[in-house]
């Protein structure tokens, strides 16, 4: 058996060609493509600081106060009577150590206050982050229906030059009036349309989605792929509420800030009371007549006298910033039940739309393009059934591509309001 080495190279060269096109244009899923974006977006790995700020913060709220050192010397004599000069012969030497002791747990609940501060910030940063990821869904979303609408533009196009052929033969064979040619011909010129136009449209989504994953790939070697489809059945409304309930970080963030009110609240009560300073000292006095009573020790306790509670102010404002943080988590949950409400109608809307186009419009219109286009070629049906049939089809599957794009923003605005992805 002989091989053909001019074939195999032939064949090699375009498996190599073949597969280096592969690998030139990638195509990223939503998965990767969020993963990406968590990793590259300016906005989301700036305010990522800020948790490390308030981590910091946490270090400087538990730092015990600095205990004081104090030395001092008193009674230096500059000459003595028999006119000598001995400066340290009465110097009297004294230092002395003391200490702030805070009471009433100060540095416990300032590290409480700290921490639920952070708690904050991450809540925050999680409601960024959730914000920015519907963005991003957004903008795959309507890569994906981009698309979509190339690729039934496309088959549009090509079934129609299909049809231009056969009706050309027709002609030739003096089947086909010039007339009912040329409003064939002419009819190309939409499909065309919607073709380039699809093309333009589909590079454009590409670049808004580039755009948000900081991504300097040319639009020519970036693709996304992904299911262009929607679900038929849907958990029910209840379920939806109790996720977003519990998974919106904004409304998380708003409990904590109750909790936070009621810890700052307990500060400002326990910086209201009174800390003692404890001072140990020791002396050295040379002047004494005894001379083995020149060193001595003492102690002692300094407590402030609270005649004037001076932190009331900050007492009753801390006090009345728990009730305005509670509110807040009122009208929170109360947005967050709104919000998955208005969501979950739009979406289930959608669904009442897209079950009919899926169950019945679309196989219909297939059904009546073919029969038309099959009887238009045999004399059985006029030029102008032939043309709305090809219209009619059109429009039902762009309506069909619309609709599902629909559905993908508003599964996107449910999982905005839910918090999390609970519609893929």
């Amino acid at each position: 058996m002989k091989i053909d080495k001019r074939a195999w190279r032939n064949g090699l060269l375009l498996s190599c060609l073949f597969a280096s096109r592969l690998h030139a244009q990638q195509a990223f899923s939503w998965e990767q493509i969020r993963d990406k974006f968590e990793k590259t977006n300016p906005a989301l790995l700036s305010d990522q600081v800020n948790i490390d700020e308030a981590r910091a913060q946490e270090i400087t709220a538990f730092l015990r106060p600095n205990p004081g050192f104090t030395f001092s010397t008193d009674g230096t004599q500059i000459a003595s009577s028999q006119g000598v000069w001995r400066p340290f012969i009465g110097t009297q030497f004294s230092s002395a150590i003391d200490y702030l002791h805070e009471r009433q747990h100060k540095r416990e609940l300032r590290l409480e206050s700290a921490q639920k501060g952070t708690g904050i910030v991450t809540s925050t940063h999680a409601d960024l982050e959730r914000n920015l990821l519907f963005q991003l869904r957004n903008a795959f979303v309507q890569a994906l229906q981009a698309k979509a609408f190339f690729d039934v533009a496309k088959q549009n196009l090509e079934y129609w030059d299909k049809e231009v052929a056969i009706n050309r033969d027709r002609f030739t064979a003096g089947d086909l009036s010039k007339v009912d040619l040329s409003r064939i011909i002419l009819q190309r010129a939409q499909y065309q349309a919607d073709f380039v136009n699809s093309q333009v449209s589909l590079r454009t989504a590409k670049i808004a989605l580039l755009t948000l994953l900081n991504d300097r790939t040319p639009v020519e070697k970036f693709e996304v792929t992904g299911s262009y489809d929607f679900q038929e059945k849907l958990m029910r409304l209840e379920e939806f509420r109790q996720v977003a309930l519990s998974m919106r970080p904004d409304l998380k963030a708003a409990m904590e800030a109750v909790d936070k009110a009621k810890t700052d609240n307990s500060l400002a009560t326990a910086n209201g009371s009174t800390d003692p300073t404890f001072s140990v000292w020791w002396t050295h006095n040379p002047s004494f007549n005894n001379p083995y009573d020149n060193n001595a020790l003492g102690a002692s306790v300094s407590i402030p006298l609270r005649i004037f509670d001076r932190n009331q102010g900050e007492k009753l404002r801390t006090k009345l910033d728990i009730d305005r943080a509670d509110k807040s988590r009122m009208a929170a949950e109360a947005q967050v039940l709104s919000d998955v409400d208005t969501a979950y109608a739009t979406l289930n809307s959608t669904v009442e739309l897209l079950l009919p186009y899926k169950q019945e419009y679309i196989p219909q219109a297939t059904e009546v393009r073919d029969i038309v286009s099959f009887s238009y070629q045999r004399g059985g049906a006029s030029l102008l059934d032939f043309l709305d049939a090809q219209k009619s089809y059109r429009d039902t599957q762009l309506n069909f591509v619309n609709l599902i794009g629909s559905y993908l923003a508003a599964a996107s605005q449910l999982n905005l309001a839910v918090g999390r992805e609970v519609i893929q």
